[in-house]
């Protein structure tokens, strides 16, 4: 089995507008339902042994807790009750509309009172069309989205393995619906004025100067999936700094600049993990030199114990 399977955008781009918009429906759900934490952290997803979760939510006036699962070996949506109650429906064979249809059916079913707030796409082409009228994203391919999920839940891994080397503020790996990237997100202690016109989710987002990794899997702008991080705010002469391997890249985005390792670049690669991990390391410290991020912050093989860290092999 490859560590990094083949997946290239064209092979599913139909099926992923789909998805991405399924998950949107259930991310809006997890916004309406889950209290709010700082940087937003209480409304992307996680990972399952199966697929992906909402975690456990509510409860809402008075209603039973729950959580809203995308079983991709099933390929089902599974919302669950704490008191056991749960109803399911196939992901296939539906467009945007059913299954906005679907899930707000199968919520009403177990009386459970959440709902997205505002029931558009965000961020998308489509923006101003409400789900329950989009009838034409409507492909499912179970086969990829199987690979979609086996190169996520690898992804997952490997971006747990890199955060374990910081030791300060540091978020969850998140999947992202909003965007639909995978990424975990580093913070220094040092509090960043927004610009005048950032919206509030990006004020909230970036509060504190970050550097974040993480990995996408392709979109107009970069149509291929790609590894990337960035600094924010960005320092002057970040795009100068080596970036390793000789395939990794800054790219410019938005005004600012975004390192870059191809999907394909790494798999070619004669150890795509270790790699992927360089490269990721690479960006980070291009990045926490030119701010100055304390050193004392980072702990190679996640550990903190000043004894443990000065055993031989340590690290």
């Amino acid at each position: 089995m490859d560590v990094f399977p083949p997946l290239p955008l064209e092979s599913w781009r139909d099926t992923k507008e789909t998805l991405h918009r399924f998950v949107q429906i259930v991310g809006k759900i997890r916004l309406a339902a889950s209290p709010r934490r700082n940087h937003w952290w209480n409304v992307p997803f996680h990972l399952t042994g199966q697929g992906i979760t909402t975690r456990p939510m509510g409860p809402i006036r008075g209603g039973d807790s729950f959580c809203v699962d995308f079983d991709f070996v099933a390929h089902r949506l599974v919302v669950r009750t704490l008191s056991g109650r749960q109803t399911s429906f196939p992901l296939a064979e539906r467009s945007v509309a059913d299954f906005y249809r679907d899930t707000v059916t199968a919520l009403i079913a177990l009386d459970i009172d959440a709902a997205p707030q505002h029931p558009y796409p965000y961020d998308l082409p489509d923006a101003r069309r409400p789900f329950a009228e989009d009838h034409e994203h409507r492909s499912y391919d179970p086969a990829a989205v199987t690979r979609y999920w086996r190169v996520l839940s690898q992804v997952n891994l490997l971006l747990e393995e890199y955060a374990a080397g910081f030791s300060g503020k540091t978020s969850p790996v998140h999947h992202f619906w909003h965007t639909f990237d995978i990424a975990v997100t580093r913070f220094s202690e040092r509090e960043i004025a927004p610009p005048a016109d950032a919206d509030p989710v990006t004020r909230e987002a970036y509060s504190r100067e970050v550097i974040s990794a993480g990995f996408w899997f392709g979109d107009d702008s970069v149509p291929a999936p790609a590894f990337y991080s960035y600094t924010a705010p960005e320092p002057p002469g970040l795009a100068d700094r080596p970036l390793h391997p000789g395939a990794a890249q800054w790219s410019a985005a938005r005004g600012s600049h975004i390192a870059l390792l191809m999907y394909d670049d790494a798999r070619a690669a004669d150890d795509p993990w270790a790699t992927t991990l360089g490269f990721l390391d690479s960006a980070y410290r291009a990045g926490a030199e030119l701010t100055h991020w304390e050193r004392r912050r980072e702990c190679p093989g996640g550990i903190t114990d000043p004894r443990l860290r000065a055993a031989p092999g340590a690290g």
